[in-house]
């Protein structure tokens, strides 16, 4: 008899060492599961990583690569001339061909730009490519000799009065 309660309880204790197991399995996982929504409330990891840009990606053939229309370089819309080429190979490894066109300057600026890249922005050694670059930016996008708007004239000032 003393065995039978003893094995009986045996039996009981096992099963409440089971749920407790499974308790504490169960508060661990709700656990994790919550401290993953404080982290990363929109499940961004479960979603598609493919996303949409709205960029459409226009094939770019050996042929057409460096096409050229009505004096327009298609790729860049550098202004086709000489040493638009060197211009290509080397200003546009690194920005944008629009970054290029729109720092219009004279041929000290460029000179000085050019130092500046190469001392601060790992820009390679140019050679005889330099002056061709700079001959050819100055000659096709010079310094425009109006700012972006024209000086105020004729303003009637007044005083602030407290």
């Amino acid at each position: 008899m003393k065995k039978e309660n003893h094995d009986k309880l045996k039996h009981e204790f096992r099963g409440f060492y089971r749920i407790l197991v499974l308790s504490c399995v169960i508060v661990a996982l709700f656990s994790v599961a919550m401290v993953y929504l404080m982290v990363d409330p929109n499940l961004t990891s479960f979603k598609s990583k493919k996303t949409d840009t709205g960029l459409v990606a226009v094939p770019v053939d050996d042929d057409n690569y460096d096409k050229v229309e009505n004096g327009i370089h298609i790729r860049t819309g550098f202004i086709d001339a000489p040493g638009m080429m060197e211009t290509v190979q080397n200003c546009t490894n690194c920005h944008s061909a629009k970054l290029v066109m729109q720092n219009r300057m004279n041929k000290e600026r460029w000179k000085t730009t050019i130092k500046w890249m190469q001392e601060t922005q790992n820009l390679w050694d140019l050679g005889a490519n330099e002056d061709v670059i700079i001959d050819y930016l100055v000659t096709n996008y010079p310094p425009k000799k109006k700012g972006r708007r024209e000086v105020l004239t004729d303003i009637d000032w007044y005083e602030l009065k407290d």
